[in-house]
């Protein structure tokens, strides 16, 4: 990859992808100035998702979030499959914050991706984030070193399972 169009990579990963962020950020001219094609910004959607979905773990939630903004910009049902994947085998072991933020990033993959999964995709994957934060309602506040609540605007358990219950009625809109 020649030079120009490492710079174009890099500043469409900065951005996931987002024109719109590029433009507030005043980057939106030089983006465009590299003349990527449709189909190149394809390959490199496909190669963050990826990389993402690589390194999604329950010690960090910053690869859901990746994925949830990169959601935003490119729909594509294996993104949704990955991450589901990966909770149905992984976050009920985690601590109660990690499975609210997973929960939550898991809602908004799934709300962009809507349009491009199958009934039973869709379906699946509603049914394992609601699992994860009925689990979040149901168990003890779990809160592993490093994870203060007020961190996340949560006060107590009271407002964990609020955020919670917020997540579920938000899977049974995207349902509706």
């Amino acid at each position: 990859m020649d030079e120009q169009a490492q710079g174009a990579k890099e500043l469409f990963a900065l951005y996931y992808g987002s024109l719109l962020h590029m433009h507030r950020e005043g980057k939106s001219e030089e983006y465009r100035s590299y003349n990527i094609s449709k189909e190149i910004e394809i390959e490199w959607f496909q190669e963050m998702i990826e990389k993402h979905s690589k390194d999604l773990s329950i010690r960090n939630w910053d690869a859901v979030a990746s994925l949830s903004s990169i959601a935003k910009n490119y729909q594509d049902s294996s993104m949704v499959e990955k991450v589901a994947s990966f909770a149905a085998r992984n976050i009920m072991s985690a601590d109660s914050i990690v499975k609210l933020m997973f929960a939550e990033g898991m809602v908004e993959i799934i709300r962009s991706n809507k349009k491009v999964l199958s009934k039973e995709l869709l379906f699946k994957a509603c049914k394992g984030t609601v699992e994860i934060l009925e689990g979040i309602i149901s168990l003890p506040l779990v809160i592993d070193p490093g994870h203060e609540l007020e961190q996340f605007h949560i006060k107590d358990k009271r407002s964990l399972n609020s955020r919670a219950k917020q997540g579920v009625q938000a899977v049974m809109d995207i349902l509706n």
